[in-house]
């Protein structure tokens, strides 16, 4: 009897991708390992998260970064950060933010559910911009001027959502940050690959940038990365890390946090309950070397293998369309006709109920389509896949 049938659980196919609503993707051998290995040893936290600062700001360019307990948590943690800098009492009295800056800009078109991480701490996000280009009544969104003249005392940071879509460019927002003196934050929990996205945010001048490491890098869903500016990180791994010690008995190593600079110990912060274990460092690190050894060429390569499958599998279908669409993770797209007798979501339920339970991406099911994704598939997916195309739509 397997471990899935102890508890009674049916594995899915996750043609979603590296969504953590299906659990992300698998654990390379190696990250398995390495998380094995450290749990069967203890560590000082704070010098596993000084070793894993010293591999981040290799790889991004970063003075300083930690392993957050995924990408929503880096910008509670940034945004914490921001606020109550080096100051103890400030970080006690999080998320009251009451005489504190406390006021993040953000651009109206990249407000989304993962804000609620940045309003955690305590602060309120002013809106600006108006996305005419989004709602389709003009070709407009925010300008780099209205963040400027946002800027005001009680300004924390700016926050920035990267795709490739966001406006303004995230060059012109960062001018406008680093002009008046406000730190920027760089939500790119998606946006690998390419692997050159690791550097890119900090050399464009974001003072943090915020990565998931459950997806594309192929760390444990649970995992994330936090890169940036020295002090910023200092405050954000104060505010995470379990601190019941006394003043003289507490060493952390200098590279991550200068103890002499601080008035005295911070209680254990609003960033506590983000925990991270030493299994999930080592398994972000073993996963972001592999990351790097890989090449964007081979993963691209990998995911048009299975999507060719799926395309082979399925064949011609009577009510619906398939096709190949390229880009930096080719996927494979279902596009229902006009006889067909489902409709976008009805398909992606019939997929979701069916044996074994298929889980497409649904964000254009409203209009039709259906995209599998292939960064999550194993060996034998795609036909599987492919199969059950053919049952539905003939």
């Amino acid at each position: 009897m397997s471990l899935f049938d102890d508890y009674q659980i049916q594995p899915i196919i996750n043609a979603k991708g590296s969504s953590t609503r299906v659990s992300g993707g698998f654990l390379a051998p190696e990250v398995a390992a390495a998380m094995k290995q450290a749990g069967e040893h203890c560590f000082d936290m704070a010098e596993l998260q000084a070793a894993a600062s010293r591999v981040i700001a290799d790889v991004t360019g970063a003075e300083a970064g930690i392993v957050t307990s995924g990408a929503a948590a880096g910008l509670l943690l940034g945004t914490a950060a921001c606020v109550a800098g080096l100051d103890p009492d400030k970080m006690s009295r999080l998320p009251d933010t009451t005489g504190m800056k406390n006021e993040v800009i953000m651009v109206r078109s990249q407000r989304n559910f993962y804000d609620h991480a940045v309003r955690t701490a305590g602060v309120r996000i002013v809106e600006v911009g108006l996305p005419d280009r989004v709602a389709g009544a003009g070709v407009r969104d925010a300008e780099p001027w209205e963040i400027a003249a946002a800027i005001n005392e009680r300004t924390a940071a700016i926050m920035y959502v990267a795709n490739a879509n966001a406006r303004p460019a995230l060059e012109e927002v960062a001018r406008v940050a680093n002009s008046q003196h406000v730190p920027l934050i760089v939500d790119a929990a998606a946006q690998l690959p390419p692997a050159s996205n690791l550097r890119r945010f900090i050399a464009a001048g974001a003072d943090l940038v915020a990565f998931s490491g459950g997806k594309a890098i192929g760390g444990p869903q649970g995992s994330g990365i936090l890169a940036g500016g020295r002090d910023l990180i200092m405050s954000a791994i104060l505010q995470n890390l379990d601190l019941d010690i006394a003043w003289a008995q507490w060493s952390p190593p200098p590279s991550l946090i200068d103890k002499h600079r601080l008035v005295g110990i911070p209680p254990h912060g609003i960033g506590r309950t983000c925990k991270v274990g030493k299994e999930t460092i080592f398994g972000l690190l073993t996963a972001l070397r592999l990351f790097l050894a890989d090449t964007d060429q081979q993963r691209h390569d990998r995911g048009l293998a299975h999507v060719r499958r799926i395309a082979s599998t399925a064949g011609s279908l009577r009510t619906a369309s398939g096709a190949i669409r390229e880009g930096s993770l080719p996927r494979y797209v279902v596009t229902l006709a006009e006889n067909c007798p489902l409709s976008g979501m009805e398909a992606c339920v019939a997929l979701q109920n069916g044996t074994p339970p298929i889980h497409a991406d649904p964000s254009q099911a409203a209009n039709g389509v259906i995209s599998f994704n292939p960064s999550c598939l194993r060996e034998g997916d795609a036909e599987a896949i492919g199969r059950r195309l053919r049952e539905l739509f003939g």
